[in-house]
């Protein structure tokens, strides 16, 4: 038996030893193979929920729909609103705490109604090191359950699990929150978090993979993977681009040549990137920026 398999037979046996479980589910892979392992182990004693909100965009509710189906597993949807937190509007380097308390108490609550007695996510062994990561402390007080932390499932292991459960997944690129498009100190607004939904609507339609377009209180920085540079280099796309996100409001385009990067507005940055680097952006439209300012992704 591979160390994977010894791992994923230990997480089985951890949830088919719980009073059902509910995992508070974004359609990503890693709570997409909580929610298959939970699933596997449980079957309709556990729950896949996701908790609908301005911060999700519609693509990954439709994502979390079509994967829970993938599954077989039960979906619960669960509305509320960050927007109605002063502490999560501010945006302070915390940010991701409140929001992550929020989500988290909406899936108690769901549990609770439901009678579930465990609540799942999808936190992996490689997260409590990747950099700022308040919301890792929600986890914490709130009693969540983590079973790919708890049995040592590094994000490349969550990924070769996904494709034994033959996963559509199993190959996603990671996608945090809207909110976290926009750097700390800015407050988040329906606006702002409208205008980073569509513009990145518009980079998924024209092919990109691996993105995010961040807001700067209205001017618009774009990352993209630094194997899709060039084609974003490209003249026809440096005008379709501030044509297209001009349209949805922004004031200015830019594009960072350092492509796209976790945390990149993370809150140990001050002009400067995760490892020390000048932030540098290219000029689409007239205006440059030369901050990146703290969020997390």
């Amino acid at each position: 038996m591979t160390s994977v398999e010894t791992k994923l037979e230990a997480a089985r046996a951890d949830l088919a030893s719980r009073d059902g479980a509910l995992v508070a589910f974004s359609g990503g892979v890693d709570s997409s193979v909580v929610a298959a392992i939970a699933h596997d182990a449980l079957g309709e004693d556990a729950v896949a929920c996701t908790a609908k909100s301005e911060t999700l965009p519609e693509a990954e509710l439709e994502d979390a729909r079509r994967v829970a189906t993938e599954i077989g597993i039960r979906h619960e949807i669960v509305s509320f609103s960050e927007l109605e937190s002063d502490d999560f509007v501010e945006n302070d380097g915390d940010r991701c705490y409140h929001c992550r308390t929020m989500r988290l108490g909406e899936m108690l609550e769901t549990a609770r109604r439901l009678d579930v007695g465990t609540v799942c996510d999808g936190t992996n062994a490689d997260d409590p090191g990747a950099g700022h990561r308040p919301g890792l402390q929600a986890v914490e007080e709130l009693d969540v359950a983590s079973p790919l932390l708890a049995h040592d499932i590094t994000k490349d292991e969550v990924r070769e699990i996904a494709e034994r459960y033959d996963l559509s997944v199993a190959d996603k690129p990671s996608m945090a929150c809207l909110s976290s498009r926009i750097p700390t100190g800015i407050s988040v607004t329906e606006e702002r978090l409208t205008r980073v939904e569509q513009a990145e609507a518009v980079l998924r339609d024209w092919g990109f993979d691996q993105f995010r377009v961040r807001d700067h209180d209205g001017l618009a920085r774009i990352e993209v993977a630094p194997d899709e540079l060039e084609v974003a280099l490209d003249p026809a796309f440096v005008e379709a681009a501030r044509d297209a996100l001009s349209d949805i409001g922004f004031e200015h385009v830019t594009l960072d040549l350092h492509g796209y990067r976790t945390g990149s507005v993370s809150p140990e940055t001050d002009g400067t990137d995760a490892s020390g680097r000048d932030v540098v952006s290219a000029d689409v439209d007239g205006a440059s920026v030369d901050d990146d300012v703290p969020s997390t992704d």
